[in-house]
């Protein structure tokens, strides 16, 4: 699993008990799984379709840095599938995994439409796909 990402727990994201709110962690994962996908399918037209249960495991307080990572574990016909893990960088520990998080790629309509990719790429893939 590649860790792309990293958000600093600030005041504005912890709960009543001080510890980051389990609403905002999510609102990161959404946003990372969906710039993911616009990357990996070449397209900004996506959406959520769905996310799997979610597991929490640990937390994270004010000052913790959080990684957020992606997996594809599946590519459709119209979507793409990941599993995501997010973890705190001071303690070691996964805050939550979760299992599958679904991301439909539309058309200029808003509607599902193909993607025609099978595949993880990286910018050098298309780099040398270029030439």
């Amino acid at each position: 699993m590649r860790f792309h990402t990293r958000k600093w727990v600030k005041p504005e994201d912890l709960n009543p008990n001080g510890t980051l709110f389990g609403g905002r962690l999510l609102e990161w994962i959404d946003e990372e799984a969906a710039l993911y996908t616009i990357v990996q399918l070449e397209n900004s037209k996506i959406v959520t379709k769905f996310i799997s249960e979610i597991n929490f495991m640990s937390s994270a307080k004010k000052g913790d840095i959080v990684e957020l990572g992606m997996e594809v574990t599946k590519f459709g016909r119209t979507s793409l599938t990941m599993r995501c893990e997010a973890r705190n960088m001071m303690t070691r520990e996964t805050i939550l995994t979760v299992e599958n998080v679904t991301m439909v790629n539309l058309n200029e309509e808003g509607l599902p439409s193909p993607h025609g990719k099978t595949k993880v790429e990286f910018v050098k893939d298309r780099l040398e796909r270029g030439r």
